[in-house]
């Protein structure tokens, strides 16, 4: 174990970080689509089912390998385990994490593009026919790559700052605000005509609606809203002191994600049903149908603005544990420093991110196995490499790990009790694996 490693310097770096992580687009702009397409109330309860039973195991099990070794993903599965073999899955979460970053960041630029346009009433200003097509004809255009440069240009800036100056200095700040802006959307929607009929379709679940799309659904929502499987929480766990509780932190990190989820859905249902759009938008909810709704509102452009930077920070939360990942392996393996290691990070990360961007114009004819640049990297990486990891990781600490560095690293300086501790590892044997074997093969399309 590293004993001079840079560690977190307070109790709410460590949650801050992690649930920056673990919050993203996929809470504020994927779980309202999710819920509104797999019918609400009945999906919600399902993604908490499976947050609990499946979510904060694995969530523990990066921790207790993070932790319990110091190491980067890759260093982490070398010294845990004498076969070298294992040690693949954390390159496959480092290729993963470029991947992600540089598609990611693409939207994260649309978010900033659409931040601009509200501030300056840009998107207020167009009617509703010119307002519906602005995304397209955006987003064919050159200006996503403008925005996913400067993007990964305010991701860099914060990641070149170092774990404790940069990574959890932000995160204090910027998951606070993230919070507050939260709070005054709920409060906002709350006295909307329609509060009453978006809150029923959010918790009022009807059983009739739940079929094996409305599970398969809720189950691949639960897994890629924490971030795991791709290595985020082992990387930040590694930074944690040996006095922070692993399960209350996984507890916490989840219990807050899924917060953020339902805050969401909070704030766009009710705007949904006061302006009669359809729940089930799917993914343009957020830049074709929102940007409607929010120019009905008074004070329109304030809300569209500030909806948007709330759609930044939680990107860039995201973003910073991604690059953090390749950055610890580029310092640790290859012996780059910190400076030359985020500056690689970035670089590839920009190249790679304008092939992305470019994807839905100039590069839209150019495909791989029928798929553009961006969808390949998205497909690749949700689809194929972030299930795989996650399961894998959970055989790998279920099975093959020392049982004794597992109760270890989860008791930690505290007590835990025994049943809790049978049923973390009954889930990373069995149940987690099973859940996310199904995810995979529900990407693959198999089922």
């Amino acid at each position: 174990m590293s004993d001079n490693r840079v560690q977190f310097g307070t109790k709410l770096g460590v949650i801050a970080t992690t649930v920056g992580s673990a919050v993203g687009l996929g809470n504020i702009w994927r779980f309202p689509y999710e819920a509104g397409t797999h019918g609400g109330g009945a999906f919600l309860l399902m993604y908490i089912f499976f947050i609990l039973v499946i979510g904060i195991p694995v969530i523990c099990a990066e921790f207790i390998m993070g932790r319990g070794t110091r190491r980067n993903i890759f260093g982490a599965f070398r010294m845990l385990h004498s076969c070298r073999q294992w040690a693949w899955i954390g390159y496959m979460g480092i290729i993963a994490s470029i991947l992600i970053l540089s598609f990611y960041s693409v939207v994260a630029g649309w978010t900033l593009e659409y931040f601009t346009q509200s501030l300056t009433g840009g998107i207020a200003s167009m009617d509703y026919g010119v307002r519906n097509q602005s995304f397209d004809e955006f987003s064919t255009g050159w200006r996503p790559v403008m925005w996913t440069l400067v993007f990964l240009a305010f991701n860099a800036v914060i990641v070149l700052r170092g774990v404790r100056k940069g990574i959890e200095k932000a995160s204090n700040i910027l998951m606070p605000i993230l919070f507050v802006i939260l709070i005054l959307f709920c409060v906002n929607s709350l006295f909307m005509p329609g509060a009453r009929e978006g809150l029923e379709f959010l918790f009022k679940p009807d059983f009739s609606k739940v079929d094996s799309s409305v599970l398969i659904g809720a189950l691949g929502q639960a897994f890629f809203s924490l971030s795991i499987g791709l290595g985020t929480m082992m990387i930040y766990s590694s930074y944690f002191s040996e006095e922070t509780p692993l399960v209350k932190s996984a507890a916490m990190t989840a219990s807050l994600d899924t917060l953020v989820a339902i805050l969401a859905g909070i704030i766009i249902f009710p705007a949904v049903f006061t302006f009669d759009a359809e729940p089930a938008a799917g993914p343009k909810l957020v830049f074709e149908v929102l940007p409607d709704i929010f120019h009905q509102l008074p004070g329109g452009v304030v809300w569209s603005t500030l909806f948007f930077f709330l759609l930044f920070l939680a990107s860039l939360t995201s973003t910073i544990s991604m690059s953090e990942i390749c950055v610890a392996f580029f310092c640790e393996q290859l012996g780059l420093s910190r400076k030359r290691a985020a500056l690689l990070n970035t670089g590839i990360a920009m190249t790679l991110g304008t092939l992305c961007a470019l994807s839905f114009g100039a590069l839209n004819g150019f495909r791989i196995f029928g798929l553009t640049i961006f969808d390949l990297f998205d497909y690749a990486s949700s689809n194929v490499m972030l299930p795989l990891g996650g399961m894998l990781i959970s055989i790998f600490v279920g099975w093959f790990i020392d049982r004794n560095v597992v109760v270890a690293q989860l008791k930690g300086t505290g007590t835990i009790p025994g049943w809790f501790l049978r049923l973390v590892i009954f889930s990373l044997k069995y149940v987690a694996p099973a859940g996310i074997g199904l995810v995979f093969l529900a990407g693959l399309g198999v089922i």
